[in-house]
């Protein structure tokens, strides 16, 4: 069965570049794109009839435009216009698909910038397919993809997505385990060496284990383990800042899950350096 990826389009440049960026896999992988809009807002003012048909309207045109010029590059399109929460009705459009991408206007290094809301970090959550949020930032010169692997099934579906797109991709693969030791008891001035030794021993096991069948799977994929001491979302933000595409695990959709992502996939969306895609 062909894949399906769902966009989140909206009229901004962090959201041309997500369209840019799924039309793009959509090519590599003969998938069919759904393209989506939500008109919100709406709250059963007096007179305001008119104003959101209009915007509905603008909003099948803009779609519209988008999937003629999509169409000619010989790509299978639909789209769809939705009314009402934007979370819970782009989150809709993704029950049956493979992957759901949208875009961020978020710059870290930008004072002014707007900051990501919920909204982004909710349709993160509660998406039940992957999530790929693109920056409004340029990265085309940068090469190789960042996974985040701490040995959980979480993290092994991250990393087989991460591999994957490596190969489609031709760039390295760049997976990173990070240990953070407890924190020093009172009075203590360092930690025993044979401590921090078996933690990074630890680590590079699991890491071992991560990534065993890779290489079978993609014999021409580079592969490049790193195990470092520190805090994992710093970690992998750093590893990400040069990279074309990272990678993390996020816990699964429930009640909770639905307006807060696990602290490291959320800590990476908040700094979001390079396009992210949250597996779950």
């Amino acid at each position: 069965m062909a894949e399906r990826i769902v966009v989140g389009v909206v009229d901004t440049s962090a959201g041309r570049r997500a369209l840019e960026w799924a039309a793009h896999r959509a090519r590599s992988r003969k998938a069919s794109l759904l393209l989506a809009s939500v008109v919100g807002g709406a709250v059963g003012a007096v007179g305001e009839g008119p104003v959101v048909d209009a915007a509905i309207a603008a909003a099948r045109s803009l779609l519209e435009e988008h999937a003629e010029t999509l169409k000619d590059q010989g790509l299978d399109v639909d789209l769809v216009v939705l009314r009402g929460d934007p979370v819970r009705q782009l989150v809709s459009t993704t029950a049956g698909a493979n992957l759901l991408v949208i875009g961020s206007d978020f710059r870290p290094d930008d004072a002014d910038s707007p900051r990501r809301g919920a909204h982004g970090l909710r349709i993160v959550a509660d998406s039940s397919c992957p999530v790929v949020v693109i920056p409004d930032i340029e990265t085309s010169d940068r090469r190789g993809v960042v996974v985040g692997v701490d040995g959980s099934p979480i993290s092994e579906a991250a990393v087989a997505f991460a591999a994957a797109e490596a190969d489609r991709l031709g760039e390295p693969l760049v997976a990173v385990t990070v240990w953070t030791p407890v924190p020093l008891p009172r009075g203590a001035r360092s930690y025993p060496e044979q401590y921090l030794s078996s933690m990074q021993e630890l680590s590079e096991e699991t890491l071992a284990v991560a990534l065993g069948g890779l290489r079978s799977t993609y014999p021409d994929l580079e592969i490049e383990p790193r195990v470092e001491r520190g805090y994992p979302s710093e970690v992998i933000n750093r590893a990400a800042a040069t990279a074309s595409l990272a990678v993390v695990g996020s816990h699964g959709r429930g009640a909770v899950a639905r307006f807060l992502l696990g602290s490291i996939s959320h800590e990476v969306l908040a700094a979001l350096v390079a396009p992210t895609a949250v597996v779950r």
